[in-house]
């Protein structure tokens, strides 16, 4: 679920721009059948993995493509010029609380789905935080064409977490070739201090809960949203993904920047374009594919923009 509401200076500047051997005998037909099912499988998984297309072929720990180009077709069109409202009513301009997975396998990603030891489970998330962040230290280059936009990445304090590792994960998912710098205008650089146009904040779901119910937005502690300069990421997502990308959280957290910054850049919903093509990074996946594939990526890795029907 996604619903967004970017009321922030530089969110109404973006949008003012051009917008998962056959045996012998008797038994070969059957055995043969199941190895094509099985490779069936693996190769539409692959296609939404994660390897990094875009920063000197280093792979972001995201939870995005194995190949650098998504499985199927892809539409080409302009990015649109105005956010769409999200699914969650709110008595405010649009906001974007947002659950869509991505999948793919992961490529240098951070150890596990936790950024620690060992595997997460539903029990091991806590419900609420403190609401007081750490913002990771330092900054990165600047990537993609056009004026710059400024962002910071924040972590909640409390958790295990570091939030240089999440940072790292966030600078490699905007600097790739096949993420939101590809529209030819959008330009990022993470920064530590100083003006910023938005913060990356990765909070417990009751905190995120908070943060985007001040706009008016129901996050139910289990999506993210974006609101105002805010793309609130939910800890729950973060860490254990969805049914989807269950087995490639890495990927799915590639889905989950790509879609709320793309909210703050002003770009609205959209769904499936059609069985068997890439599920845009705009759709909100979590509801259901729809027939299309996993993908976490806005652009493919020729350049064209991945997406589909506009919806409410």
């Amino acid at each position: 679920m996604s619903v967004h509401r970017t009321d922030s200076s530089s969110a109404r500047r973006r949008r003012s721009g051009p917008a998962h051997s056959a045996g012998r005998g008797r038994r070969g037909p059957l055995w043969g059948g199941l190895a094509a099912l099985v490779l069936l499988s693996a190769a539409g998984f692959a296609a939404v993995g994660w390897t990094s297309a875009g920063t000197g072929g280093t792979s972001a720990g995201g939870r995005s493509t194995a190949s650098a180009e998504p499985g199927g077709p892809a539409e080409s069109s302009p990015a649109p010029t105005r956010p769409t409202p999200g699914l969650s009513a709110s008595p405010r301009p649009p906001a974007s609380p947002s659950d869509d997975p991505p999948a793919g396998s992961s490529g240098e990603a951070s150890g596990d789905a936790s950024g620690g030891s060992g595997a997460t489970s539903e029990a091991d998330i806590p419900a609420s935080g403190p609401g007081t962040f750490t913002t990771a230290s330092g900054s990165s280059a600047k990537v993609g064409k056009g004026t710059v936009l400024r962002y910071r990445v924040d972590v909640e304090d409390g958790l295990d977490l570091s939030a240089a590792d999440v940072a790292r994960q966030v600078e490699q998912i905007l600097a790739d070739r096949r993420g939101w710098t590809a529209d030819g205008h959008s330009a990022f650089q993470r920064v530590s201090g100083g003006a910023t146009d938005f913060a990356v904040r990765i909070a417990t779901p009751g905190t995120v809960d908070k943060i985007c119910g001040q706009y008016g937005l129901d996050t139910e502690g289990k999506v993210n949203c974006n609101v105002a300069d805010n793309v609130m990421v939910n800890l729950r997502r973060w860490l254990l993904a969805t049914p989807v990308y269950a087995k490639d959280v890495t990927a799915y957290r590639a889905l989950i920047i790509n879609h709320e910054v793309g909210h703050f850049l002003g770009h609205g919903h959209v769904g499936c374009p059609g069985p068997g093509r890439p599920a845009p990074a705009m759709m909100q996946q979590i509801k259901g594919m729809f027939g299309c594939v996993p993908n976490v990526w806005p652009y493919d890795g020729r350049g064209r923009l991945v997406t589909g029907p506009s919806v409410p």
